[in-house]
């Protein structure tokens, strides 16, 4: 079986959409020794060295298009409808697409991955550009993919009721967890005890009303916050006590996550939250918004708090240090079952069941 895979996000810094193109390839490559794994991308100057060192020690055959321009391109081709995918991967059985493009084939299955809908849940959390890209996407998975793979059971509901696609056509994998995130290793050290939140700075991460809830902690632990600039209404961070640190690797991350009182993760929406499982099998107790879109991340092993209540948020804070010695080995127990070995298996299996 030769299997072509879209990897063209892993042209920027990899966050949840990325980690899980890169962590789902190589459990696929994993769980597929006899089959031809193909790492399949359409990118610009930025890809050209970004998605080599990112798949640098994965087994899989490298078919990488640099091109200027390659977001238009990639929007204008899959648009137009041709050429099949084919002409630039060669033959194929199967072609899992990205939410970067949407090209036609000429035969072998159609796969891809919906890895959450807050564009049309919430459009006013997104991008008129990024609603326009998964729009499309959408539209085009519901009346083309034969398999689409969610990462959650919520979202596989979500799919299955706000775009039409049917049950058996619904495959859901989980993410895994990347080995850097586990409880031995360095600790990190920011000079005084710490809560730590992980979030890209856009509106529905709701790090303004974490910020609220910290307050409410009287000094007691300084605020850190790892993660990129995004868009929109920026997140009021510039006062005494919290650390902005930005976008980090995974060993540094889990450095911190080491050196942690808890780790907070407030979001209003999400299509899994991986981080609340990284936090946990990192050895930290973790606070997780209540929305339902986090319970299968979240397990029993989190504390749940209301995201718009920054009350609830500082109390579920203060419960998390002090119950750190039950909240860990749940914890470490819960995200032991989320590995990219198994996300491989359950794709091969979708791949194998359907051909």
């Amino acid at each position: 079986m030769r299997i072509v895979f879209d990897v063209s996000p892993l042209a920027l810094p990899r966050t949840g959409v990325g980690n899980y193109v890169l962590g789902s390839l190589r459990g696929l490559a994993g769980a597929a020794p006899q089959d031809e794994v193909v790492a399949f991308a359409v990118t610009g100057p930025r890809g050209r060295r970004a998605i080599p060192e990112a798949l640098d020690g994965v087994p899989v055959e490298r078919r990488l298009r640099f091109l200027p321009g390659a977001r238009y391109v990639r929007e204008a081709w899959s648009v137009a409808g041709r050429p099949a995918v084919e002409r630039f991967a060669g033959p194929l059985d199967v072609f899992h697409y990205s939410d970067w493009m949407f090209p036609a084939q000429r035969g072998g299955l159609r796969s891809t991955m919906v890895h959450d809908l807050v564009p049309l849940r919430f459009p006013e959390w997104t991008t008129r550009w990024t609603r326009r890209m998964h729009g499309a996407k959408y539209r085009n998975a519901a009346r083309t993919a034969d398999v689409v793979f969610t990462n959650s059971r919520f979202t596989a509901d979500d799919v299955r009721d706000l775009l039409g696609v049917p049950d058996e056509k619904l495959v859901v994998a989980p993410p895994g967890v990347a080995d850097a995130f586990r409880a031995e290793g360095p600790t990190a050290d920011l000079g005084r005890p710490y809560v730590l939140t992980v979030a890209t700075l856009e509106p529905r991460k709701n790090l303004d009303t974490l910020v609220e809830a910290w307050r409410r902690l009287d000094g007691d632990l300084a605020l850190a916050v790892v993660g990129a600039e995004g868009w929109g209404d920026q997140p009021r961070l510039d006062e005494p006590g919290v650390i902005r640190l930005g976008y980090v690797d995974d060993e540094r991350l889990a450095a911190l996550y080491r050196g942690a009182a808890t780790a907070v993760y407030p979001s209003r929406f999400e299509g899994f939250g991986i981080p609340i499982v990284e936090a946990m099998a990192a050895g930290t107790p973790v606070v997780a918004s209540a929305h339902g879109s986090m319970d299968e991340a979240s397990g029993d092993a989190a504390l749940r708090a209301d995201p718009d209540d920054p009350d609830a948020l500082a109390d579920g804070i203060r419960r998390a240090v002090d119950e750190r010695e039950r909240l860990v080995p749940l914890g470490r127990a819960h995200a032991r079952e989320f590995t990219w070995e198994r996300v491989g298996e359950i794709m091969l299996a979708a791949y194998r069941e359907r051909l």
